[in-house]
């Protein structure tokens, strides 16, 4: 069974209130990608690490690269989806939201996103913290989200039985 309908199409573009926006990320935003998550590895790794063993500490640029790369042929295959935070023009990369299909029992996507370090407890996280519920209820067919670090924590998702 697919976790996705066959006929969903993907946003391609989500503006964010105070002109942000949203897209899926490629392998070419490796420039601005890789000094947003080496610069906020350490938190990054306190909410991820013992879940997805990421970033690690010696992730290098072309390492970065070829995870933006397979997250982008995931995202044209719709086996999961990584939409990088913009500021307006597109010329930094300040957060990412994930959407995956679900690991552990009780929901049919987790999904979960991130600021950069100098984002942390602004504005903007608000927003991000308020609008990604709603997005995913507006425009996406799931009916049972899970957001991982708000409804519950990682720890507490790690405990969760897999998927069958």
């Amino acid at each position: 069974m697919n976790w996705l309908p066959d006929d969903f199409v993907h946003p391609v573009r989500v503006p964010l209130p105070g002109g942000h926006h949203l897209r899926p990320v490629s392998a070419a935003d490796t420039d601005l990608d890789y000094p947003a998550v080496m610069g906020s590895r350490e938190r990054l790794w306190s909410i991820y690490g013992e879940a997805w063993g990421w970033p690690p500490a010696t992730m290098t640029y072309d390492q970065d690269y070829e995870d933006l790369l397979h997250h982008e042929r995931e995202i044209a295959e719709h086996k999961s989806f990584n939409y990088a935070l913009f500021d307006e023009v597109g010329t930094a990369l300040l957060g990412c939201v994930y959407i995956d299909p679900a690991e552990k029992a009780g929901a049919d996507a987790d999904i979960s996103w991130w600021v950069v370090d100098d984002k942390v407890g602004t504005d903007l996280e608000r927003a991000l913290d308020a609008f990604v519920p709603q997005w995913i209820a507006d425009a996406w067919p799931f009916r049972k989200p899970r957001y991982i670090g708000r409804d519950l924590t990682w720890k507490e998702w790690l405990a969760l039985p897999d998927n069958v």
